[in-house]
């Protein structure tokens, strides 16, 4: 779950990293003129949806005056925030009203999962306020990596050195390293995926601040923070992924146009590859989960149906819990459901995978027999259109 600028803000207060006063969040220009009267009649109005880049897309303004934040406010709320990472743009609903901050260097520092290692890695960087990926291409050698023991944790003088071998201001070393500590302690207590503060920032006054942030708590650990219910209300700027996750639906809108359904995060991911090798774009990730009965196979078509953008579905099922007959009946009922105006390719191997087959001979839906003739079926399907 990504968390909003203002809420991964709350929740690093909670834990004693230091944030930039806010005088709350505004959905309207009104509410956004009282907020900058409220922090002493200057103040900054920050789009809050899930992308970098907002700055220079225009989602970021300072105002000078409650009048000048008003007039602010009316132009961000509403507008189709355009960045690089989500280029089809996302409607801003609500801004976050904090006040300026007098920044004399800025700095990177985060805390992501390590695949290779299986361990948590603190990332820094002196080229703070700038895209990481970016940075790590332009300038490799200032980025410096700091693994954390997953027993043992991270000793403080090894934080110092990662601080000086970042080349981080002497002075304020012992503040940040302070500020590293508490972001350790937040990561791990909330069961995040990744916690990002950039830029982390050294004010006019000596103070280290979060002056922006995004955080990701892991799905499979929602379980056990009920006090994060709040934080997943609304949270969905996608009305699908809103729709998806009311039925605990593993989906992600993607902006391709062939729509995938699979069983299995893993066997999704690779029908994705296949689908993008064979010249497509997936439209989605879906994983409707294991033992999936026909009503949820049935709810899963519809969903994907439903973004407009999709010209064709491919359905790879690798049956073990899940029964292949099941899936089939669940696709039947689907198109029985709901009309459906694009090409549906179904490939089914595993448990009743036979039974599955006879179930959809007798339907209109194309079959193939492996995933990459599956891939290829579809994507040419969806071209040909």
């Amino acid at each position: 779950m990504k968390l909003h600028e203002y809420q991964a803000k709350e929740l690093l207060a909670r834990y004693g990293c230091a944030v930039p006063k806010n005088a709350g969040i505004a959905t309207t220009p009104a509410e956004a003129k009282a907020a900058v009267e409220a922090l002493g009649g200057r103040g900054v109005i920050k789009a809050q949806v899930h992308s970098g880049g907002r700055g220079k897309a225009g989602g970021i303004k300072v105002a000078k005056t409650p009048e000048e934040g008003e007039t602010y406010a009316d132009t961000i709320l509403g507008m189709l925030l355009k960045t690089v990472q989500v280029p089809e743009g996302i409607v801003v609903e609500k801004v976050l009203i904090e006040e300026p901050v007098s920044i004399e260097k800025e700095y990177y520092l985060s805390i992501v999962p390590d695949r290779n290692t299986r361990r948590n890695v603190i990332i820094l960087s002196e080229q703070g306020g700038m895209d990481i990926e970016e940075v790590a291409e332009a300038h490799p050698d200032a980025i410096i990596r700091l693994m954390i023991d997953p027993l043992e944790g991270v000793r403080d003088y090894e934080l110092r050195e990662a601080v000086a071998e970042a080349n981080f201001a002497p002075a304020s070393a012992n503040k940040i390293v302070t500020f590293i500590r508490q972001l350790i302690t937040a990561y791990n207590t909330s069961d995040a995926a990744m916690m990002e503060i950039n830029p982390l920032a050294i004010t006019s006054d000596g103070r280290v601040i979060a002056a922006d942030a995004k955080i990701e708590i892991d799905d499979a650990a929602m379980f056990r923070h009920p006090e994060f219910a709040a934080y997943a209300e609304g949270n969905h700027e996608d009305a699908l992924e809103a729709e998806a996750a009311k039925d605990d639906i593993a989906y992600v809108r993607l902006g391709g146009n062939v729509g995938v359904i699979c069983n299995g995060a893993g066997l999704t991911m690779t029908t994705m590859d296949e689908v993008k090798r064979a010249g497509g774009e997936p439209a989605n990730f879906l994983d409707v989960g294991g033992g999936a009965q026909a009503e949820r196979v049935a709810k899963c078509l519809n969903l994907v149906l439903s973004d407009p953008n999709v010209k064709g579905v491919l359905i790879n099922i690798f049956g073990g819990i899940t029964r292949c007959d099941e899936v089939a009946k669940g696709v039947i009922a689907a198109s029985q459901m709901i009309e459906i105006k694009v090409p549906i390719v179904v490939r089914l191997a595993g448990t009743n995978a036979k039974e599955g087959a006879e179930i959809l001979a007798s339907s209109n839906l194309i079959s193939a027999d492996t995933m990459q003739n599956a891939a290829e079926k579809i994507v040419s399907l969806v071209k040909a259109a």
